[in-house]
């Protein structure tokens, strides 16, 4: 079946959210944003993710330790080496 000449094509089908983005595009997409950062000691990390680098050594901004869910001590900036880190979250709807 063609279309009437003149007429525009219908536009693409618009893409759905993926859920399964790479590890690397997430990073990306939480730097400049709240996080929560757990560490392998259970004790987590909130703040804005600064930079991160390919060791995932982290540096946070507005830093909060958090230990069993109760704020323990307060940041200006903090650095985490990698090695700690057992996961990143995003603590924001992206």
């Amino acid at each position: 079946m063609s279309e009437p000449e003149g007429t525009p094509p219908p536009p693409p089908p618009a893409e759905a959210p993926s859920a399964s983005g790479s590890p690397t595009e997430f990073l990306k997409g939480v730097v400049g944003k709240r996080v929560v950062v757990r560490l392998t000691s259970g004790v987590d990390y909130r703040g804005i993710l600064s930079c991160l680098d390919g060791y995932m050594n982290i540096a946070l901004e507005q830093t909060e330790e958090h230990v069993n869910g109760i704020v323990t001590n307060r940041y200006g900036d903090a650095f985490i080496r990698g090695n700690n880190v057992l996961y990143i979250s995003a603590a924001e709807v992206l």
